[in-house]
This record gives C-alpha cells, sequence and structure tokens, in this order.
C-alpha cells in the first residue's frame, strides 16, 4: 500500500513526542535529582539493549533526552484513536521503568519514591515539551501554511490547555506580578512563531527539514507550542484539531485573514485570559479575541466536514464529528464562565475545578499545598497521581479502551511503515541480531551488514525486509 503526493493528506501520519520530568524523594524532600533518578529508570534498558536510545517493540522510540528527561516518541499512527492508544502506552512503559528503578533503590538500601510527571514546567522555570509531528505534501509551502495555521495554535490552548499556577521566578521582569491560573504551561517558554531552533529559542513551529521520509514527497510539520496533556480526550482534542485545520488548509478552504502581529506576545495574553476575550492585534489591521479566532476555525472545520471524503482516510468523519462536538462544548464553556460541560474531559478545567475547591476554603494561590497539588496532578503513577486516581474513580472521559493501550504496549501499528519497523525488531531480536534502527532506516550490523531504506510511511509491508528477514532468520 503506498501514497502518491496528493494537495490534500486525509490520511495524516502523526506521531507525538513527550519528554517527562522525573525526581526521587523520600518523607517529601529530594532524595535524588533527575540526573542519577533516570539513570536509575534507565539501567534495565541499557543492560538489555546496550543504550539508552532505543525503538521499542510497538515501533516507537524510548530515550533520555537532554536534561534527564525520560522521553517517548509514538510510532507513526494515521488514526485519533490509534495515537491516543500508543501515547498512553508510551507513558505505561517509562511507568513501569519508575516502578523498577523503586525497586532497585529498595534493594541498594537508598529507598524513595520515584515521580514521573507529565507536564511541562519544573520549579526552577524549566520548560519541556510535547511535540507533535503531522506528515504534510512537500508540495505544499510551509510559509504559506504557517500564515493560516498560527493564528489556531495560538489560541489552541483554550481548548487543549494543562492549566497551570504561574508565579514568576525571582529575577525575572514581572518578579512581583501575583500568582494566577493559565491556560497553558508552555504558552510562556516559547520565543519565535517559526523559527528551526528548539531550545535557544523555542518557536511554536520548528522548520529544521527532517522529513523522516522521502523528501521530495513529505514534509514533517514539526509542532512543539502544545502542553504535555493528561487526559486523553484533551490529548485528542489537541491533535485532532490540528489534523483537521492542516486538511482545511491544503483543501484551500478559505479562511479570513487572522495573521497575528505578533505570536509571542498574543500567546502569553490568551493564556492569562481564562475568559478568552483578550484581544489579539492581527498584522494587517484590527484585532480579534482568541475565543473567535477558535470560533472562526471550529465553523470552517464543521463546514468542512459536510463534504469530507473519508473513504481513504485513517480517521473517519464519526471520530472527527466527536472532536468537533467537544471542540464546540469546550469554546461554549470559555465563552459562559460555566465549565460543567467539560469537567471531565479537559485537563485545565478539570484541574482548575480541584484548585477553586481550595480557594472557596480561603487558600491563595500562592500557597505551597496548591503548587503540590497542580504537580500532583501530572503524576503519572496508577493509584498516587491526582489524574490517575479520578481515572480509577470513573471520574473523567477516556477516549480509547484500556485493551488498546495494552495491546499498543507491544504491537506497532498495522496501518503504517511502524508495522514493519516492528516486525524487523521483533525477529531480529528473537533471533538475537545486533541490529541498527532509526525512523527510516532498519540495519542488520556485523561482518556482512545488510540494510533497508523505508522512506514511504504509509507502507505496511516491504518485500525487500521480508526477503532479509526470511535470510537472516529462516523464514521464523
Amino acid at each position: 500500500m503506498t501514497a502518491a503526493d496528493p494537495t490534500v493528506l486525509t490520511r495524516r501520519i502523526a506521531g507525538i513526542e513527550t519528554e517527562y520530568g522525573v525526581v526521587c524523594t523520600q518523607d517529601g524532600k529530594t532524595r535524588l535529582g533527575p540526573d542519577e533518578t533516570a539513570r536509575y529508570m534507565f539501567r534495565p534498558v541499557l543492560e538489555e539493549h546496550g543504550a539508552t536510545n532505543i525503538f521499542t517493540d510497538n515501533g516507537g522510540r524510548l530515550y533520555l533526552d537532554v536534561g534527564s528527561h525520560p522521553e517517548f516518541a509514538t510510532a507513526e499512527c494515521d488514526s485519533i484513536s490509534q495515537l491516543i492508544a500508543h501515547d498512553r502506552a508510551g507513558e505505561r512503559i517509562l511507568d513501569e521503568l519508575a516502578v523498577r528503578a523503586e525497586r532497585a533503590l529498595a534493594d541498594e538500601g537508598i529507598g524513595g519514591e520515584v515521580f514521573l510527571l507529565r507536564n511541562n514546567v519544573d520549579s526552577a522555570g524549566n520548560s519541556y515539551g510535547c511535540h507533535e509531528n503531522l506528515l504534510v505534501g512537500r508540495s505544499m509551502s510551509l510559509k504559506a501554511l504557517s500564515k493560516k495555521l498560527l493564528p489556531f495554535l495560538v489560541t489552541r490552548q483554550l481548548i487543549c490547555g494543562a492549566g497551570v499556577i504561574t508565579r514568576p521566578y525571582p529575577g525575572s521582569p514581572n518578579e512581583k506580578d501575583p500568582a494566577q491560573f493559565c491556560f497553558s504551561q508552555r504558552a510562556d517558554h516559547v520565543w519565535e512563531g517559526v523559527s528551526s531552533a528548539t531550545t535557544r529559542s523555542r518557536p511554536i513551529i520548528n522548520t529544521r527539514d527532517e522529513p523522516h521520509a522521502d523528501s521530495s514527497r513529505f514534509r514533517r510539520l514539526h509542532v512543539i507550542v502544545g502542553d504535555s496533556n493528561m487526559s486523553e480526550t484533551t490529548t485528542a482534542l489537541k491533535v485532532g484539531t490540528a489534523f483537521l485545520v492542516l486538511e482545511l488548509i491544503e483543501a484551500g478552504w478559505e479562511l479570513p485573514d487572522l495573521e497575528v502581529a505578533n505570536e509571542i506576545k498574543a500567546i502569553r495574553l490568551v493564556s492569562r485570559d481564562v475568559t478568552g476575550r483578550v484581544q489579539i492585534p492581527l498584522r494587517h489591521g484590527g484585532s480579534e479575541s482568541a475565543l473567535a479566532i477558535q470560533y472562526i476555525y471550529l465553523e470552517a472545520a464543521k463546514q468542512y466536514l459536510q463534504q469530507r471524503d473519508d473513504s481513504d482516510s485513517g480517521t473517519k468523519n464519526a471520530e472527527f464529528q466527536r472532536l468537533v462536538e467537544l471542540w464546540e462544548r469546550t469554546l461554549h464553556a470559555v465563552d459562559s464562565g460555566d465549565y460543567s460541560g467539560i469537567s471531565r474531559d479537559i485537563d485545565w478545567a478539570i484541574k482548575k475545578s480541584l484548585i477553586d475547591r481550595y480557594l472557596d476554603r480561603g487558600l491563595e494561590l500562592t500557597d505551597p499545598r496548591l503548587a503540590r497539588l497542580d504537580l500532583a496532578y501530572h503524576d503519572t503513577r496508577p493509584g498516587r497521581g491526582i489524574f490517575r486516581l479520578l481515572e480509577a474513580r470513573g471520574a473523567v472521559s477516556s477516549w480509547v479502551s484500556d485493551e488498546d493501550i495494552q495491546h499498543a504496549m507491544t504491537t506497532a501499528p498495522e496501518t503504517t511503515r511502524a508495522h514493519v519497523r516492528g516486525e524487523f525488531l521483533r525477529r531480529t531480536r528473537e533471533a538475537g541480531l545486533a541490529t541498527v534502527v532509526d525512523w527510516t532506516h532498519l540495519k542488520v550490523s556485523g561482518d556482512n551488514p545488510k540494510a533497508a531504506v523505508l522512506d514511504d510511511p504509509f507502507i505496511t509491508e516491504d518485500a525487500s525486509v521480508a526477503a532479509l528477514l526470511d535470510e537472516l532468520t529462516g523464514g521464523a
């Protein structure tokens, strides 16, 4: 199964990269720093594979990133539900490593609890990301695409922010500003609209040209502004709306000129105004509120869906309709100030409701107990993290089943190139063969190395890889 280079990619290949915070504490005090804790977590990976940067059996990538951040990048997925299942699978794989690290620390007499945090900022103001990778056709101008996509991304935090209590850091220009609840953890940590940088000057859209596919046909749109979400429904809304907006832009759907005059000023303003009514100056005159901009994209998506052909799409219109209903419901909640309609679905609203209960008892936003609540919301451990406790009680919504997540922990997506990679990894590891794998290359090392290139992310089988595996493993 292959794909040409269509003007509109209705079958959207995508992946999510999530960096995690990590720390080890004992009796409320730091026991080990992030570097030592991460080393304990990745010790089993190093022992089994001889490296801390590997591809897992489900086709994803597990590695220790800069700053001692455990990270999981999902395999290539071609539907929203598939992507959510693999994103959750990556979290569970890392949490299992955290549990093993705790046991090792106990066995060695060190002790402590290991906390794996799916958030975007630590107590010192350092930020780590959740990146969305979206396949687009090479024929689409990235500059033209960015102009129409940036207003959506600047205001998207209204529907999918993780929520955060912001406290200005000592020495910062706004050091004396009061604490406040904001939509987004990531908004204060981006510095450009579009750029090839990632850490030195984080942009909303990263333009580094690494398609991980046939560069004559495809480009990878690398969005690095999104928050890390605990809620499956919020993650689905984040990536699903991006899918839809990208598709309608590629289709040439008519949109008003919403180009923002200053994306970075705007994204910070939007984050701090939970009414959604802050006015955003537009580059060619006038202004629009964050809510108005989101409503414009929502209405365009609703109209586009009425004529969308989903016969060759990984995400069917029925799933997009489910997303659009949630999108509209979330905007109505922001508009009205009544969040009861999204209290099970949207991270920032779930977190805000918890914080508001304490504020109603007379606590201030600067109270350390609220800082601990904010952090504990993102603890991934079942039975300990606040969101995971709510999930276990059925107090929050889900997007996929637990069976889907368990399956995704060990099995690569069967509808993309990842299926070939997963089968290659399974058979070579069973045969005890040394391999070198990345997103587009599969190589068997040794005295007589053999390799295959997979530059079409839509394929589900490859004759050369099948022949190579049969040759090396005897058709097992």
